[in-house]
């Protein structure tokens, strides 16, 4: 019986940054020795690749696309060549596959399947925002992305914000970009003044913005983030 092929997890820039300065070298091997990749967007993970490496022959390359549109009774033939001895790479949309992505339920499957599963390091928006915020790195929890309908998005911001004091929690979470100036407004309008609350935009790039200040000095100069990648962390007091 051949051995089996691994499940490589690999990181992806956060926007249009340098390989070189986000991507360590042995991601750039990795990915230069694979030739199946499940991702998330096959336009984009092409470009991604191309940009790593621009030696690899993309037409080789046999994608598996895994979104929200992906049949669920396909994932399971996704993991197949390994079995044949083929590694296999997962390419998320998200920096990282796994968090806030649907590589997480690929990884559930090779774990089932006795595949092993390799993390490589990379950069993740979520953890760089927390350790940028000043806030605790010992108790935090993600929350993804908030109620999009105004009422539900605050009773969930109060939500965040009395379990963050009760249990000295930093509550993380995020928008899509161009809902970001809609999410700033319900904070500064529900939390309470003296709420530490930390806005983490562009992180990596050369427009990175990172700044940590109470609720009450928010409402003073609101930052412009308005469709840049941001997170948002959050600490009562």
């Amino acid at each position: 019986m051949s051995k089996k092929g691994k499940i490589y997890l690999i990181p992806t820039t956060l926007g249009d940054s340098e390989i070189s300065s986000v991507i360590p070298s042995n991601v750039v091997d990795v990915i230069e020795n694979l030739n199946y990749f499940i991702v998330e967007n096959i336009r984009t993970a092409r470009r991604y690749i191309r940009k790593v490496s621009a030696t690899k022959n993309i037409d080789k390359i046999t994608f598996f696309e895994l979104n929200k549109h992906t049949d669920i009774s396909e994932i399971s033939t996704y993991l197949n060549p390994c079995s044949q001895g083929n590694s296999i790479g997962i390419i998320s949309e998200a920096g990282n596959p796994g968090i806030a992505d649907p590589g997480a339920v690929v990884v559930k499957s090779a774990h089932q399947q006795n595949i092993e599963v390799v993390p490589l390091v990379g950069p993740s928006s979520i953890l760089l925002a927390l350790i940028s915020s000043g806030m605790n790195g010992q108790n935090f929890a993600f929350n993804g992305y908030l109620p999009i309908k105004d009422n539900e998005r605050i009773k969930k911001i109060q939500e965040l914000e009395r379990k963050s004091k009760s249990e000295n929690q930093s509550q993380i979470f995020m928008e899509t970009p161009f809902r970001n100036t809609k999410m700033l407004d319900a904070v500064l309008k529900t939390c309470r003044n003296n709420t530490l609350f930390c806005v983490a935009a562009d992180i990596t790039l050369s427009s990175e913005y990172i700044k940590t200040k109470t609720i009450s000095e928010w409402k003073k100069q609101k930052p412009q983030i308005n469709k840049r990648p941001t997170v948002f962390v959050l600490q009562a007091q």
